[in-house]
């Protein structure tokens, strides 16, 4: 079985990525792209379905160990007498773990019998190589003390744990040899400075590990038909992602005293940029479950408008303007030749076809079913992404990225659709499955998408109907007024006529549709703080049952607590002054993290633990928010400039 999501950590390379748990184990790998299909597919099956565990290699100790079928069960290893082969290799947790330094580099150390060893795993980025380079995971073994016996156990599994490739060694003109396996398209090959041998379709090294010593091991993935790849030097590509890391995190303009948390967000969402598009995934995963053993289970491998703009913002608030213009120049290409069409998600590198499936050979993380890949609910129509987008342009117009008469041509073609279509109800922020509604959260980001036009129109020599448009903001907030607020319980709803909440009328105030100190404004936050809080504080989205116990989206089962929505809350408290609240619950959301800094999409209180898709951007994206708007009310420097969108109006 797979550990538990908070288990793992991340290692990636930008195109791609991997989860490395503790004992060890890669337990999901998809390569080439994020959205590929996976090699290691353990995470949502068994070992079955694909692994590679780098650890000790437990030692067996038998009272008749010198008996026939003692010695036929024992493997002489010289100073140790260790398990053969098993359809499992030993699972040794880590007694320490840790990225190096502000990197993507991990490093875990087991003091294990004989001394201590460290296995360091990285994926040299690839712009180092250019953007054609393949994807390589490469592992260090290092002795730190003593010696001890060291067990690689390789099961490569294609198409998502389905297909066994044929694996067989290739000999090398210096008389070495690689090991490769292939499958159709996909051909993966192993280096490595131990003799590895085969058994069970599973590929081994046993092996000793000396104080000072370092032995490595690289996998690197070509397509089946094209030349063998070159083999990785290890230590040289350990340096240059060292190099490549520390030199990106010092571009970071954040100074305050979140500033490990919110580097590590950064590296994180870094991670999870496509880079040869600027595409940037929700997660690296699909099908980790919201509710552990149901059917919440979604692909996050694609590029939802949303999660990017928020990301942009992010990005751009800490110095990162580079990232931020490749996601504009992404946007462009994705929605081009049909803006009036805008998807809520799109493929890495702007594929529309996101065709929904389940694959019913794998039993799911801890049973959670079905596994799903693609994404059904990129047809849905959410009205709040036009918002979003329209948005993350005006931000980078406001921090002043190169203009691109492009990227306003596009807003401008935007509103245009939208002052047609606001009207409608929609399948609303969370993806409900259920019947559309007018959705409150979707005609306030409408009324922002109109808001930042007009104040384009205003500051740049980009044209438009500003008076009519001008009169289209006054109409849409007032709608939103009268018909998505009670006055009776002195709060906004859902949607139009409901008596539902949603956690994303905490967005109000930070986009300024109204100010925070506004009685509406205040009445809307205590009540989600009575109504959708957890016993521990933390924020649910909305309510997944009415009072008679009966589904309201469309799905069986609970859901955790939304983690960007504990994070907006902390937002709200601190924008009407109650900054000590504020902080105690930021506090209490930064403890939720592993012990590498990463967080889940949500945080099940009964169970405490993170479930959903992980890491997620949407979790890290707002507590970098989070972390700039309380630095600012401490007054502590931040070297960044406002935003213009009501979340950092004071000059920081």
């Amino acid at each position: 079985m797979a550990g538990r999501i908070e288990d793992y950590a991340l290692i990636g390379d930008m195109q791609t990525a991997a989860l490395v748990s503790r004992d060890g184990a890669v337990d999901w790998l998809c390569l080439p792209r994020f959205d590929s299909p996976a090699v290691f597919a353990g995470l949502l099956g068994t070992d079955e379905h694909g692994f590679w565990r780098i650890g000790p290699a437990e030692p067996v100790t038998a009272p008749d160990a010198d008996t026939p079928a003692a010695r036929a069960a024992l493997t002489d290893t010289g100073d140790l007498r260790i398990p053969p082969p098993t359809a499992a290799a030993p699972a040794v947790p880590a007694d320490r773990r840790h990225y190096r330094g502000d990197s993507l580099i991990l490093e875990q150390e087991w003091d294990a019998q004989g001394g201590t060893v460290r296995v360091t795993d990285f994926m040299p980025p690839r712009p180092l190589a250019g953007l054609d380079a393949v994807p390589q995971m490469i592992r260090i073994v290092e002795g730190v003390s003593g010696r001890v016996r060291m067990r690689s156990a390789l099961r490569m599994r294609f198409s998502y744990g389905r297909v066994v490739p044929w694996v067989h060694r290739v000999e090398q003109p210096d008389g070495g040899h690689r090991t490769v396996a292939v499958a159709g398209p996909d051909s993966v090959w192993l280096d490595g400075e131990a003799e590895t041998y085969g058994r069970d379709l599973t590929t081994y090294a046993d092996f000793t590990v000396a104080e000072g010593e370092r032995i490595a091991f690289a996998l690197t993935w070509q397509a089946s038909h094209l030349p063998a790849p070159a083999a990785p030097d290890a230590e040289a590509a350990l340096a240059d992602t060292v190099e490549f890391w520390r030199d990106w995190v010092s571009h970071c303009t954040y100074q305050g005293p979140y500033r490990e948390p919110v580097v590590r967000s950064l590296i994180t969402l870094k991670a999870l940029t496509y880079a040869p598009t600027g595409g940037i995934v929700a997660a690296p995963t699909t099908s980790l479950p919201e509710d552990i053993g149901g059917e919440r289970n979604w692909d996050y491998r694609y590029t939802w408008l949303r999660d990017a703009a928020i990301t942009l913002s992010s990005l751009l608030r800490t110095g990162y303007r580079e990232e931020a213009r490749a996601w504009r120049e992404w946007l462009l290409r994705a929605v081009a030749g049909d803006p009036e069409n805008l998807q809520i998600m799109y493929g890495i590198a702007g594929e529309r076809e996101l065709k929904e499936f389940e694959l019913d050979w794998l039993p799911g993380y801890e049973g959670s079913q079905p596994v799903r890949v693609g994404n059904g609910a990129a047809n849905q129509l959410q009205l709040d992404v036009y918002g979003e987008v329209v948005e993350a342009l005006h931000l980078a117009h406001m921090t002043g990225l190169t203009r691109n008469d492009h990227a306003h041509l596009l807003q401008l073609k935007l509103i245009t659709y939208l002052e047609q279509h606001w009207r409608e109800p929609d399948e609303g922020i969370w993806e409900v499955r259920g019947p559309r509604r007018h959705f409150v959260h979707s005609k306030v980001m409408a009324w922002v998408a109109v808001d930042r036009t007009i104040k384009l129109i205003e500051q740049t020599p980009a044209e438009g109907p500003l008076e009519r448009w001008k009169a289209l903001r006054d109409e849409i907030h007032r709608d939103v007024c009268e018909k998505g607020y009670d006055p009776e319980r002195n709060t906004f709803t859902q949607y139009y006529g409901g008596k539902e909440l949603d956690a994303s009328l905490l967005l109000i105030p930070q986009v300024g549709f109204l100010p925070p100190d506004d009685k509406r404004v205040i009445g809307t936050i205590e009540a989600i703080q009575r109504e959708l809080s957890t016993e521990d504080g933390f924020v649910l989205r909305y309510p997944t049952h009415d009072d008679q116990g009966n589904n309201v989206d469309g799905l069986s089962g609970h859901e955790g607590a939304f983690l960007a929505c504990s994070f907006w809350l902390a937002d709200d408290l601190a924008m009407i002054g109650r900054v000590q609240e504020a902080r105690e619950l930021f506090d209490k959301l930064l403890s939720l993290r592993n012990d590498l800094g990463l967080l889940a999409e949500e945080w099940d209180s009964r169970a405490q633990r993170q479930v959903g898709n992980f890491p997620q951007a949407f979790s890290h994206v707002p507590l970098i928010d989070t972390a700039l708007r309380l630095t600012a009310s401490a007054g502590a420097y931040l070297s960044a400039q406002p935003d213009g969108r009501g979340r950092e109006q004071a000059t920081l």
